[in-house]
């Protein structure tokens, strides 16, 4: 899919084709950063998809929906979040992840 992006190895992103460039600088950041810390709670990170689907799209008032999917060793692990901030939606969503793996 030409809407797939993927960072590093086994971290790909789903729906960010839209995002500007200057945004995506800070979601790599935050994504890097929870990969980094699931990575070491994880046995054997296999992949980590983060897939934004954008919600009530009204100028000013839109909410973002963030999926997020771990693959550790064969076991699934999942998360979402909703937020009117994209930076927050995808915090969220990643937090719990970790909290989960904690």
């Amino acid at each position: 899919m030409e809407d797939d992006l993927r960072l590093g190895g086994n971290i790909q992103l789903t729906g960010f084709r839209d995002i500007d460039s200057s945004s995506m600088i800070v979601l790599k950041k935050i994504i890097g950063n929870h990969a980094k810390r699931i990575s070491e709670l994880c046995e054997k990170m296999e992949s980590l998809h983060v897939t934004l689907k954008p919600i009530h799209q009204r100028e000013k008032s839109e909410k973002y929906e963030v999926h997020v999917k771990i693959v550790d060793n064969g076991k699934v692990y999942a998360s979402e979040a909703i937020d009117r901030n994209l930076f927050v939606a995808v915090d969220d969503a990643l937090k719990r992840i970790v909290s989960e793996l904690d």
